[in-house]
Order: structure tokens, then sequence, then C-alpha cells
């Protein structure tokens, strides 16, 4: 990285575009995530160079980034094809709450937006704690409902900590809360008759952008008479509200756990 703050900056996935964004810093933005969709108009302002597992690496090289934003283990080999080529990378791993709200502050100090950064983060940990309490509340009278997050289908994996954790604060109880911590996926697997035995009241499905049919879900061999599919308590987050570890999964994403919860 030749400038500091950096003044051109690529993100690959979508939560560093919107924190951008809520920091007023957008015009550092040159390339951003195809999946990267809040807010709408980066869809028109900004050039598209990767998916999520994939990238452009010659349209990467053309912006003459200062410094590309990646997230986790799965974009490792983007990462470093980029380092082997001289780009300066900064990778992200939060899978918490606590994760999410550091991150929002790193990135606000790296662009020079420390303040703004802080008021931003603590805004949403004021918003959490806020919603925690009331919800604490509310299950002093009335048992949690047990929550079944579903991240993908076949196979079955349940939701990382982030979602986990909101889970709770918007008042659910999650039915695999010891399997929440593990970062990879593939440690989250969960067989069908554990969701059984565990019996969910709701069940909160996310398919990484694939849509959900619920009734799909309902028809699983010996589901019938889990709580959730005989009261028809199963219900789609979109994947760009909850699964992206940043603004969204603390605002929009909630929000929806909130209402579905209710």
């Amino acid at each position: 990285m030749r400038k500091f703050p950096p003044e051109r900056i690529v993100c690959l996935t979508e939560e560093t575009v919107e924190t951008l964004y809520l920091l007023g810093e957008e015009a550092r933005i040159v390339g951003v995530s195809g999946y990267a969709v809040r807010p709408p108009q980066v869809r028109k302002e900004k050039p598209r160079v990767a998916a999520f597992t994939s990238a452009d690496i010659p349209k990467i090289l053309a912006l003459e980034p200062d410094i590309v934003l990646t997230f986790s283990d799965l974009q490792a080999p983007i990462v470093a094809e980029l380092i082997t080529l001289g780009v300066t990378v900064m990778a992200y791993n939060q899978r918490d709450i606590a994760g999410i709200l550091a991150m929002i502050r790193h990135l606000g100090a790296l662009v020079g937006a420390a303040d703004k950064a802080e008021k931003l983060a603590a805004g949403y940990e004021a918003r959490l704690a806020e919603i925690a309490q009331k919800s604490q509340k509310k299950s002093q009278k009335k048992s949690p409902p047990s929550v079944y997050f579903e991240e993908w289908d076949e196979p079955m994996i349940t939701g990382i900590k982030w979602v986990s954790e909101l889970v709770e604060v918007a008042g659910g109880r999650d039915i695999f809360p010891h399997l929440a911590h593990q970062k990879s996926a593939k440690d989250r697997f969960v067989t069908s008759e554990q969701v059984i035995q565990a019996a969910p009241d709701i069940i909160l499905a996310s398919w990484c952008g694939k849509k959900v049919r619920p009734e799909k879900i309902a028809a699983r061999p010996g589901w019938q008479d889990i709580p959730a599919v005989k009261n028809q308590q199963i219900a789609e987050i979109k994947s760009a509200l909850i699964l992206q570890p940043g603004p969204a999964a603390l605002t929009d994403g909630l929000d929806a756990i909130k209402e579905i919860l209710s």
C-alpha cells in the first residue's frame, strides 16, 4: 500500500461496502463483489469484479487498488494470488457480533474515519443491548421459542455464531448453540435426526442466496411432528440481510428475526 489512508479500495464482500457507505467514504471504493446490494445504488455506481469464491484478477489489477478487502478462509486462494502479484490485502474474519463491531471500527480507522466508525458501532451496541433487555423481560413471562437456523439444505448446516447470537438477542433460543462457535461450515453440519430430536418451535432458513422452499423443508421424512412444521412456523430470511457479517445483520437481519419470533 503506497497511500494511507487508502484512496482506491476494492471490496470482495458486501459488509465492507455497506460499512464504507455508512461512513460516507464510498468515494474510495473502486470495485465490489457482484453480491453487493446495500445500499441499492452500489449496483449502479461501482464496477463488479468478483463473486464470493472467484474474482477477475486482471480487472482488479487494472483498478490499481491501494488495498483489497476480503473475508474468511473461503477467499484464501484469491488473497494468495493477489499477494503474489504485489497487492496489499486485508482479510477480515469476523464470526460473531463482537467481531462485526471490531471490523467496523477497524475499517473506519483504516480510512481515517475512526470517530464516525465509533459512533456507528456504539449505536449498534446500544440498540442490541436495548433489544436484548426487552427480550429478557419477555422471557421471564414466557419461555423463549426454540429456533433452528438453516444456513444450507444439502447438507444441512446450522447457523454461525453471529446468527446464533442475533437469535438470542431477538428473544429466541438456538437449538445448536454448541455448534455456532465453529468457524467452518463443515463443522456445523447437522443431521435430520438431530433436528427432529431438538423439536424447534421455529425454523429460520437462509440458503446462501438460493431460494428457500418451506414446503421442501416440511416434507422431509419424520419432520411432520416437529412443532415448527406442525404450526407452519418456517420462514426465510434473505441472505443479504443475515449472512453478511456487517451492518445488515445487526439491523435488518435482526429485525427480520424479531418479526418472525414475535
